[in-house]
């Protein structure tokens, strides 16, 4: 190979590095202001994680909770079935997969705008099982017989939140919402068939779409003080 030829090829293998490397660090900026409020980093997916977990494994504990677990699931998680989910997590039983839904009151009364009235809030999360179906009218009941019929009841008519309204609220993306660690303190109604599981050990987000959290039930009513819902059917 001649002298120009092997010049030309070496000069265009430290180019092709050079543009990788500019790729690479465009990646890290980007991944560094892609700032979701769920302590992720541009440091490795495992640190990340791992701050997420420690820092909700804290906040479990402060409560008084000591029976939980947090597990890793693959990237495609969400595409597997129910049955799938269940043998990654070690899970009891697909009933025992849960998952917590923001919903917003878009009948709430002029004044009503925030979380500061549990009783009447304009956000509430719901937790449920993924093979049940939410049923919002009994929680509209729930509701109004809650503040004792004195709120009309076409006042109450939840929906689900957008999902920038739900991660605003909770610092927590899509697939990774929890009840634990939000940054604003929703009012948590848990389905009360998710209270009479057997054995009472359920799995809901961790905080990360690729984390999971497993609790004992009676742990997390204890600690979270849900309102305890028939809401599902």
């Amino acid at each position: 190979m001649a002298i120009q030829d092997l010049e030309r090829l070496q000069i265009g293998i430290l180019e092709r590095i050079a543009a990788l490397e500019r790729a690479f660090h465009a990646r890290l900026v980007l991944f560094d202001n892609f700032d979701h409020g769920v302590n992720r980093s541009v440091a490795s997916h495992g640190d990340a994680t791992e701050s997420t977990e420690s820092r909700l494994s804290v906040i479990l504990r402060s409560m008084g909770v000591s029976d939980f677990t947090f597990r890793t699931v693959p990237l495609d998680y969400y595409d597997k079935t129910l049955e799938e989910r269940k043998e990654i997590l070690g899970a009891f039983s697909v009933n025992h997969l849960c998952k917590s839904i923001v919903l917003v009151n878009t009948q709430a009364p002029a004044n009503v705008i925030d979380c500061s009235d549990h009783n009447n809030s304009k956000y509430y999360i719901v937790v449920v099982q993924y093979v049940a179906r939410l049923n919002a009218e009994n929680i509209k009941n729930f509701l109004y017989a809650l503040n004792n019929q004195r709120i009309p009841k076409k006042r109450f008519n939840l929906r689900l939140a957008p999902e920038e309204e739900s991660l605003k609220l909770t610092g927590f993306v899509h697939n990774a919402v929890t009840c634990v660690g939000m940054k604003t303190e929703i009012p948590v109604i848990l389905d009360e068939a998710i209270a009479r599981l057997q054995p009472d050990f359920f799995w809901l987000g961790g905080g990360e779409v690729d984390l999971k959290l497993g609790i004992n039930t009676s742990e997390f009513i204890s600690a979270i003080k849900p309102f305890l819902v028939s809401c599902s059917s």
